[in-house]
C-alpha cells in the first residue's frame, strides 16, 4: 500500500539518507513523498515526524464485484 506524506523541512533533511536507502517511494514538490508501509515504518523507527495525507484506495475482490454490471 502506499501513502502519500508531508515532512517539514527539518524532518525531511533527516529523512532523505534513510529514504534514499529504503524506498522505491516517490518526491512530490512541497515536501511530499509518496511512500510503502515499509517506508512509513523506518522513518518510525528513526524518529522522523511526518503528516500522513491519504492512503491508496484498495480495489474491491472480484466476488464483491460478481454479477454487477460495469
Amino acid at each position: 500500500m502506499k501513502v502519500v506524506i508531508h515532512l517539514t523541512k527539518e524532518e525531511e533533511a533527516k529523512a532523505l539518507p534513510i529514504l534514499l536507502r529504503h524506498s522505491p517511494g516517490m518526491i512530490l514538490p512541497q515536501h511530499t513523498y509518496v511512500l510503502s508501509e515499509d517506508a512509513l515504518r523506518v522513518l518510525r523507527k528513526s524518529g522522523i515526524r511526518f503528516t500522513e495525507l491519504s492512503r491508496e484506495a484498495s480495489a474491491p475482490s472480484l466476488e464483491e464485484v460478481a454479477g454487477e454490471r460495469v
